[in-house]
């Protein structure tokens, strides 16, 4: 992204979007005291952060009579409907990982095979969104964990620890290349969720061979443990890479590490995401609903000077069911330079005479 002169005016920033992550999939329900467990508690869940400020909900599912993270579609597609009913404003982003949290030391964490993932594709009710990874990696969401992190939950055990330690966010080309191609036929938007700048080149490479052809949505993520962690270089390096043109960015971060992000996040124009998944702490090391921080993020960026969006501004902001036609027109509206043509020598620009032109001159595909 480019910054100019008055980039970091608050009264110049779009409205901070602020997602909600309220289901906590790697806890059990005892680990915090405001895990939904009940379809009924999940519902109030997605009401109660619409309430309270949250426009975009992180949507997982909790199987009520296990109490642990669901890949049942069926219940799925019935929360999904409850949610939707209970909230209809509300932007819905259905995490694509839908992964097993280990919660015996004999578990491992691991991400479901590609069929059962590709499944998200075909939600009945769609969501709005479907986060989507490119690149395998490891993701050890624990390695950047201090012991006050897991103070009174299951995940004070260090077997249990070690079984999270080994996850790998498995996202192959022939898991993300079929995924893309399954979301844009059922007209379901991606949600990028690059962990380091290595996967933002691939995102850029799926929009230059038209494998995605939409505007650009996105969240950096850093959790540390083969994601970046929370060296603030890292993540103004992230985001200058990012394309200019992104209809949003969030940052995402883990634990008390998280306050300091999301601080950083709204400071430079971009986007929030608290909630129980994330973090279970506030400043004074106490335990932090996610009710609770999400009303922080509204009055830190209101503090800050920075309205915080309403549904309708962020359904908006992130162009909530718009298409491209064109590989063309996906790198115009996205800020990126156009692709090279045959014998073109030299940095790529749009062709001008030197003149100021209209949008439609310089891409008539645009308009």
């Amino acid at each position: 992204m480019y910054f100019t002169d008055d980039s970091l005016f608050p009264d110049l920033m779009q409205p901070t979007i602020i997602t909600a992550a309220p289901y906590g999939p790697e806890w059990l329900p005892q680990d915090s005291t405001d895990i939904p467990l009940s379809f009924e508690q999940q519902v109030q869940a997605a009401r109660d952060c619409y309430n309270a400020g949250a426009t975009m909900l992180h949507f997982h599912v909790r199987d009520p009579k296990t109490g642990e993270g669901s890949s049942n579609f069926d219940q799925y597609c019935e929360l999904l409907a409850a949610v939707r009913a209970a909230v209809p404003k509300m932007i819905i982003q259905v995490g694509g990982s839908i992964s097993f949290a280990p919660h015996t030391e004999g578990a491992k964490a691991k991400w479901l095979d590609y069929d059962t993932r590709h499944m998200l594709t075909e939600l009945d009710p769609k969501p709005d969104f479907v986060t989507v990874t490119t690149g395998s990696t490891l993701w050890d969401v624990t390695q950047a964990f201090v012991p006050e992190d897991v103070k009174g939950t299951h995940l004070d055990d260090p077997k249990v620890q070690a079984a999270w330690s080994g996850m790998v966010v498995d996202s192959t080309p022939a898991f993300y290349l079929e995924h893309l191609k399954r979301l844009s036929a059922n007209k379901i938007q991606p949600y990028f969720v690059p962990g380091t700048v290595h996967h933002l080149e691939i995102i850029e490479r799926i929009l230059r061979t038209g494998v995605y052809k939409g505007p650009l949505n996105l969240a950096l993520c850093g959790y540390g443990g083969g994601t970046m962690g929370r060296n603030p270089f890292d993540w103004m390096e992230m985001l200058r890479r990012t394309p200019h043109g992104s209809s949003s960015v969030t940052f995402w971060s883990s634990m008390r590490g998280n306050i300091a992000i999301q601080k950083l996040a709204t400071i430079l124009g971009q986007n929030v995401r608290v909630g129980n998944e994330d973090n279970l702490w506030d400043k004074d090391k106490k335990r932090w609903p996610t009710v609770k921080q999400i009303e922080w993020a509204v009055k830190q960026s209101e503090d800050f000077g920075r309205k915080v969006a309403t549904a309708e501004e962020a359904r908006k902001i992130m162009k909530v069911g718009v298409w491209y036609d064109t590989v063309e027109e996906t790198l115009f509206n996205l800020g990126l330079p156009p692709n090279r043509k045959e014998g073109q020598l030299g940095f790529q620009a749009y062709e001008t005479d030197g003149k100021l032109v209209s949008d439609q001159q310089r891409h008539p595909a645009v308009l």
